[in-house]
């Protein structure tokens, strides 16, 4: 699907500040011998504190993008999607409560989304939707995820946190959302019944026909939509579950390892899940120059696929040179802390 009137605006970006390293983790499993970090290409992750949820981060990502927005641009937001398989609650909207502490006006579109990992991606191609119809002027759509993993699961070596929040316009764009494409199966993977502590996988169909089928084929029906090959695109993001999958999916579909620059900040931060990719993308437009474009391709357990292709505009470089907080800065700001103690945090 193309789309000519819509594109980002402003976005913003939070993660947590402490981290606990794989080793601590291989370590506390006694798998030291199979040095899973390294096979998975995460050094490290981020660790929320106890008070810190999807709703909380929401509201810092989202705090970063309203100030990167001109002020009198706020009380057009008209949609507000949030993406996240860890919602605080189960009857009870997380978009509510961020509405109310970002002081979005009352008359606002708004849903909680959830699709596993491209929950984020499905809510911002809801808000580019809305825009593009013109049933509003901007819209803000955040992915967030305080992951859980089952102490001893091969999951605790990734399973992160953290929040991606990006408005939606037509005007004023710093990259132009060019096409949108996605895919939906049913494949058993990954999920998590009511009142289970932790998620469960299949192993067996994490890779195959998992995450590379619908990665592959969305990409590439996105690709021939736009009538584009792999050498036309600056930059591509692959969902990032570990470092691992999206260096492999550039492989088997003909992108360069170059491309990837910027978009593996999963080796710092681990897998952020309904943010995991929509961080990358921002991590991304964090560094890119004008005029490039920007493929991104989220995956979802369940499973699915969303696929976008962005162009970057000189306003992204001349407004980058007026901001702080880059995502990149916030990684690097990062406190280490003991397995012990993001036991008890967990526990909390």
């Amino acid at each position: 699907m193309k789309i000519r009137s819509a594109g980002i605006v402003a976005y913003g970006a939070y993660l947590p500040s402490q981290r606990v390293s794989g080793s601590q983790i291989a370590q506390a499993q006694g798998k030291l011998d199979d040095n899973i970090p390294h096979a998975l290409g995460v050094t490290q992750k981020t660790v929320p504190e106890i008070d810190e949820d999807t709703i909380t981060m929401s509201v810092q990502a989202g705090f970063q993008a309203l100030e990167r927005l001109n002020s009198r641009q706020k009380q057009k937001i008209g949609t507000l999607f949030i993406g996240s398989e860890s919602h605080p609650y189960a009857v009870k909207p997380s978009a509510s409560v961020v509405k109310a502490a970002l002081g979005l006006p009352e008359q606002l579109a708004s849903a909680d989304l959830q699709f596993a990992c491209k929950a984020g991606t499905q809510a911002l191609q809801i808000c580019a939707s809305f825009v593009a119809a013109g049933m509003t002027k901007l819209g803000m759509a955040i992915g967030a995820d305080t992951a859980q993993a089952r102490p001893g699961d091969v999951l605790e070596f990734t399973a992160s946190a953290g929040a991606a929040a990006l408005i939606v316009g037509k005007e004023n764009l710093l990259a132009r959302l060019l096409a949108t494409h996605s895919i939906t199966t049913d494949t058993p993977d990954f999920w998590r019944r009511p009142k289970q502590d932790y998620p469960e996988h299949a192993g067996r169909f994490t890779g195959e026909p998992g995450y590379f089928y619908h990665v592959r084929t969305a990409t590439q029906q996105l690709l021939e939509e736009t009538n584009l090959r792999p050498e036309d695109i600056d930059w591509c993001v692959f969902h990032t579950p570990n470092a691992k999958f999206p260096q492999a999916a550039a492989r088997q579909l003909g992108f360069h390892k170059h491309q990837l620059k910027h978009s593996l900040l999963v080796e710092e931060i681990g897998n952020t899940y309904a943010a995991a990719s929509l961080l990358a993308f921002i991590n991304v437009l964090d560094h890119a120059a004008a005029g490039q474009k920007i493929l991104v391709t989220s995956y979802g357990s369940g499973a699915g696929a969303d696929s976008f292709l962005f162009e970057t505009t000189p306003l992204l470089v001349q407004q980058r040179k007026k901001w702080h907080g880059f995502l990149q800065e916030q990684a690097d700001q990062a406190t280490p802390i003991s397995y012990q103690k993001t036991l008890s945090k967990l526990e909390h």
